[in-house]
């Protein structure tokens, strides 16, 4: 009998639990027959989503500090032009077009963690410089590593355990793609939910017709709590935040969230009662105010959000104590494949990957690229400076790139800014230990981050597209081919953004929040420069995680919580608050999956018309084209006008999902 995974899915009997022993799983798109999977059409939509979605996914990213995984609205988008267009044997195009067009993802989220603390330390350093092609470069050479170091672990992940993983993100793709009967229906509500999140978000953003925060300091005793006791609340109004919530769930937006609170309820008033009176500056001699005489806001930025740093770190390396075996093993398995003698035409279409040969010279010769990258542009001509950075580039991502595999495979999340965090920490301390440091240390440390970084949020995302073609019958070598193309046009484009996002809004105004790539910035600038880093907050940071995982918590979704702000975080709860209860209110089982189903579509609605015409205005204001009224939104009645069109939100998701009624 099928499980509800598998009759929700349609897939075959064996696709979500282990083989039995003699037991052959037999994909929708038969491994003896050749199908329809790159030709000029599925290019040129992977393409056309890879710019999309890379743009949309970089504002999102910068403002809220999340990235939406874009693997399930490119389905649903291919799937949908696909049906509209009555192309015949579309399954495997419209895996091409995920595929390619998913690399907007993995390619921003690798970028927008690091590349933006360029921006935020020449504010302070104006002697650093920026400029498109060291993100670009990065970005792509960063990239390319990730496919490179994937490949040889593929038959691991997808093959050899297959049925032990969830890959929660590859079914809900693979859903899409197997209901091409419905294609057109399911595009109808995202493209509905898209226009709707999109008007609402460029209203705000181009024309400030309401706030895009509601706070407790609308009135005058919210004033006097927030200054005498440090307590305030904030919660952004936006669509795409709302949206973002609402893939997140229940569960890890409320462990997000918990950790937020602890910070700005518990942390931050705590600094002030205990240390009120003195000058905390040993690691940041500029401070010469006393605690108590801080705004919250301030006492987070300083001391309470490197806790959360420190939890980082330490989640990332827990992760790759937990995945030592999976590298064991994977790397004995490519070992195998390296010094085996078998012919590529004796391999099933459906297991065919780019021969070990290639991805071995490939590998080689992308390093190579990097070190003349880091010789010519990062490190100035100094080679012993270039051969530590290529060193730890080359052996952080490869380590890692099984931890970012796993977690994907596992839960679905990526903890790749925890294992960039550690990256930075380790280059800072490495490279001043070599000779380098400075603001031409903080250049070479950001840049190592941002190739390691992409590196390792490739690898992550590029097991979901290939077990999405292991389930559906792709040819992996083809996936592997094309991921590269994807990743070319998906590092142009966001470079591009991060640039015009900084011209229009600066990534330290507070408009764009950014806070991993704040937080890397906050980690590099105390170690280049020889002041003392917070290592005690690290040190709490790294306790607290411990004990999470102890107690079974997830300490990375607590630890991010703990440094991006409050109000990013307290419409996750709303938006998996909102999941929760339109996926709880019927007795049949069933009509509560197809409402959540529902809610999924329109919540990807949501995000990309929102962080799309966010891109929008962010355009607009760097053609100098502004039409918001400063003085209105200073105005406490603008946070009411916020509060009432959040409502009237949130009301339209939950009734347009639970419109299904059986």
């Amino acid at each position: 009998m099928k499980t509800e995974q598998e009759k929700q899915v349609g897939l075959p009997e064996n696709a979500f639990r282990p083989l039995k022993e003699g037991e052959k799983y037999e994909p929708l798109m038969s491994p003896s027959r050749n199908y329809p999977e790159v030709n000029l059409w599925s290019v040129s939509w992977g393409i056309v989503m890879a710019v999309i979605f890379s743009a949309a996914a970089a504002y999102l990213g910068l403002k809220v500090g999340q990235v939406f995984e874009a693997a399930i609205p490119i389905a649903i988008i291919a799937v949908g032009v696909s049906s509209a267009t009555k192309r015949k044997n579309a399954l495997g195009e419209n895996v091409m077009i995920q595929s390619i067009g998913a690399c907007s993802g993995v390619i921003v989220a690798g970028a927008i963690f690091t590349l933006p603390a360029l921006y935020i330390l020449q504010e302070k350093y104006p002697e650093m410089t920026v400029n498109f092609m060291q993100m670009f470069i990065s970005s792509l050479l960063g990239g390319v590593l990730g496919i490179l170091f994937l490949i040889p672990f593929r038959k691991y992940f997808v093959k050899d355990k297959h049925g032990e993983y969830p890959f929660p993100e590859a079914t809900a793709s693979t859903q899409v793609l197997v209901s091409g009967e419905k294609g057109g229906d399911q595009a109808k509500p995202l493209l509905m939910a898209g226009l709707i999140g999109g008007l609402y978000d460029f209203i705000v953003g181009t024309f400030g017709w309401w706030n895009e925060n509601f706070t407790s300091r609308i009135c005058s005793a919210g004033e006097i709590v927030a200054e005498k006791f440090k307590l305030v609340f904030k919660i952004n109004t936006g669509a795409a935040v709302l949206g973002l919530g609402y893939i997140v769930g229940l569960k890890y937006a409320a462990i997000i969230c918990a950790g937020s609170l602890v910070v700005w309820f518990i942390i931050v008033p705590g600094f002030a009662l205990f240390f009120g009176d003195q000058v905390l500056n040993t690691w940041n001699p500029n401070i010469v105010t006393a605690v108590k005489d801080m705004s919250p806001e301030t006492i987070f930025s300083e001391y309470a959000k490197s806790i959360g740093i420190g939890g980082i770190a330490m989640a990332g390396i827990i992760g790759i104590v937990r995945s030592w075996g999976i590298i064991k093993g994977a790397v004995s398995l490519a070992a195998k494949e390296m010094g085996g003698k078998k012919a590529e035409g004796n391999i099933e279409r459906t297991q065919r990957d780019i021969p070990m040969k290639i991805i071995a010279f490939g590998s080689i010769f992308t390093l190579l690229l990097v070190l003349l990258f880091f010789y010519f542009d990062v490190m100035q001509g100094n080679i012993l400076h270039t051969v530590v950075a290529l060193l730890l580039v080359a052996g952080i991502s490869f380590l890692f790139t099984t931890v970012a595999a796993n977690a994907i495979a596992i839960v679905g999340t990526n903890p790749v800014s925890g294992m960039t965090l550690m990256t930075l920490i380790l280059a800072s301390v490495i490279m001043v230990a070599v000779g380098l440091n400075g603001a031409t240390g903080m250049v070479a440390a950001l840049v190592m981050g941002g190739v390691v970084c992409t590196a390792l949020s490739m690898a992550g995302g590029f097991i979901t597209d290939l077990k999405i073609g292991y389930w559906l019958g792709s040819t992996p070598k083809k996936q592997e081919t094309w991921k590269f193309l994807g990743t070319l046009v998906s590092a142009a484009t966001v470079g591009g953004v991060i640039m015009v996002l900084n011209d229009s809004y600066g990534f330290t105004s507070g408009q764009l929040a950014a806070p991993q790539a704040n937080a890397m910035a906050a980690v590099i600038d105390p170690l280049m420069n020889g002041v003392g880093a917070p290592w005690a907050l690290y040190g709490a940071g790294a306790v607290l995680a411990l004990v999470l995982t102890y107690f079974k918590v997830p300490a990375l979704a607590f630890a991010l919580g703990m440094f991006i702000p409050l109000e990013l975080n307290l419409p996750l709860l709303v938006g998996g608050a909102i999941n929760w209860y339109v996926t709880t209110r019927s007795k049949d089982e069933s009509v509560n999956q197809e409402r959540g189903e529902k809610g999924t579509l329109l919540a990807s609605g949501f995000i990309a018309g929102g962080a799309l015409m966010g891109v929008v205005s962010a355009v607009m204001r760097y053609c100098d084209i502004n039409l918001v009224n400063e003085s209105w939104l200073s105005n406490p009645l603008s946070q009411l006008v916020s509060l009432i069109a959040y409502a009237l939100l949130i009301t339209y998701l939950i009734k347009a999902s639970m419109s299904i009624k059986k």
